[in-house]
């Protein structure tokens, strides 16, 4: 639909990868809800046989997350964590891995539960401090892990000096883009070898699908990611294509709106006589609010604030009535959650509290509902 017409991130959103059927002319793309494809003779097909391997509506959404990155491909699977699994098959047993120290749980979980099971080797560090992450290497490192910003304190990670280390060392450098997106952050322009996301949060958008995306630049790692996709199995469905097509049609809408009030909601904590610390890259007393304006457009919808205990903290998730207390992030509906207790709950206690993961730490995934009523909500149940 867009051929040979260079187009901006809204229209990118709207269009990318994605074409009126050829059958119909329908305007959205298909489901292509088939487990098999019908050949005309043997060896002869219309380039799809099996859909573990190749499915036209997973395609579509494909493409249009690899556009939204800067990407040449996208590979789509079954959840974040597939995903995350996926990159890690590029490591072989007696390799190392720096990590982002405030990486999501999940990420923590599979790394150090399952994956040391086959001898790889992970190093957790403030990825803020550049120094950190050089300190940690080792001859047998071979990639860092980068989430920027990190979940759930929201520390940034300089993209071009992470980038200016690895090529030093002949490393692969990943971004988990999950809390910022494409709209807020480009990684790949920034040299970054592979951008995964967790679909299900805004990519989607409408806390109704779950999906995993790699997007990578280098042959090499695209033909890996791609045998990995259909050897292992865990695809992205059809319909859950469909859906994370559906949502990046308003992906630019949606983040205007969240980083808004994501801003907004910051401002009212910070000055809020029983918020101990507020964290979001948009405030000036963020340690990386300088580094947060180059490297980013807009500061998205994930905040964090400390209460100081866990009786505070639960007082203000039992209280509010507009926030759902829940798991997951990035859904047009605002949610509010507890770190130490549900998304970081698989990172034992001392490395946790290290981290600066406290008992009073409550996570907001900030929607895009009305600013004014999201402070209400807060402020009653601060009030408390």
């Amino acid at each position: 639909m867009i051929a040979n017409f260079k187009a901006r991130f809204k229209t990118l959103c709207v269009h990318a990868g994605q074409h009126p059927d050829p059958t119909t002319g329908a305007i959205v793309t298909p489901i292509y809800q088939t487990s098999t494809y019908v050949q005309e003779a043997l060896g002869q097909h219309k380039g799809y046989e099996y859909s573990r391997t190749q499915n036209p509506t997973r395609e579509a959404a494909e493409a249009n997350i690899a556009a939204l990155e800067g990407g040449r491909a996208g590979i789509a699977f079954a959840s974040g964590m597939a995903a995350i699994d996926a990159i890690s098959t590029f490591l072989i047993s007696g390799d190392h891995m720096v990590v982002t120290e405030n990486t999501y749980g999940g990420t923590y979980r599979l790394f150090e539960q399952v994956r040391r099971r086959y001898q790889l080797d992970f190093s957790y560090v403030d990825t803020s401090y550049p120094d950190r992450i050089i300190a940690a290497l080792t001859p047998k490192t071979k990639m860092l892990f980068i989430e920027t910003p990190a979940n759930p304190l929201l520390g940034l990670t300089d993209l071009v000096t992470t980038v200016e280390i690895a090529r030093s060392h002949d490393l692969t450098v990943v971004v988990d883009n999950t809390f910022a997106s494409p709209c807020a952050q480009r990684p790949l322009d920034y040299g970054v070898d592979l951008v995964v996301h967790s679909t299900t949060k805004y990519l989607n958008g409408h806390a109704d699908s779950l999906g995993g995306m790699v997007v990578a630049v280098g042959n090499d790692h695209i033909e890996w990611l791609r045998f990995v996709q259909n050897a292992a199995g865990a695809i992205l469905s059809p319909f859950d294509a469909w859906l994370l097509l559906r949502g990046t049609k308003t992906l630019a809408l949606r983040m205007a709106q969240h980083s808004a009030n994501g801003l907004a909601l910051a401002k009212f904590l910070s000055a809020h006589p029983k918020v101990e610390r507020v964290f979001y890259p948009g405030l000036p007393d963020h340690p990386q609010h300088e580094l947060a304006t180059r490297q980013m457009q807009g500061f998205g919808g994930m905040l964090a604030f400390d209460l100081g205990s866990l009786e505070a903290a639960r007082t203000v998730l039992n209280g509010v009535s507009l926030f759902s207390l829940a798991e997951s992030l990035g859904g047009v509906e605002s949610l509010i959650s507890h770190p130490a207790t549900m998304t970081h709950a698989s990172v034992p206690t001392d490395q946790r509290l290290a981290r600066g993961i406290t008992d009073g730490l409550i996570r907001i995934s900030v929607g895009i509902e009305d600013a004014g009523d999201l402070e209400d909500d807060l402020r009653q149940a601060l009030s408390s």
